[in-house]
């Protein structure tokens, strides 16, 4: 049971990164200039583009305002919650039956 409990925690821990990157990346998209052939910055791209995209393909911009990195953020802190929930749970000895 340990190692499943170490497991979650450093997926748990590699969605707080995760998050932490994707963040980044939004808030380097507000400028435009920016130039995107940068190794640094073509990494992020490269690392949170697939992310996103699959919420682009769900959510059309509304008014040219892209609204897929608020969902794709809410998503992940859901997935994060949950896996947070299930260390408690298996750390505290099990589930309550």
């Amino acid at each position: 049971m340990n190692i499943l409990v170490f497991l979650l925690q450093v997926l748990a821990q590699t969605l707080s990164i995760y998050l932490l990157v994707l963040l980044v990346r939004v808030l380097l998209s507000w400028f435009p200039n920016l130039d995107w052939s940068n190794p640094v910055l073509s990494s992020v791209s490269a690392i949170t583009d697939p992310y996103l995209n699959a919420f682009r393909g769900l959510i059309p911009p509304l008014g040219g305002l892209d609204l897929s990195a608020l969902v794709a953020f809410i998503a992940l802190q859901l997935a994060q919650s949950l896996l947070g929930a299930a260390i408690a749970t298996l750390s505290s000895g099990g589930l309550p039956y």
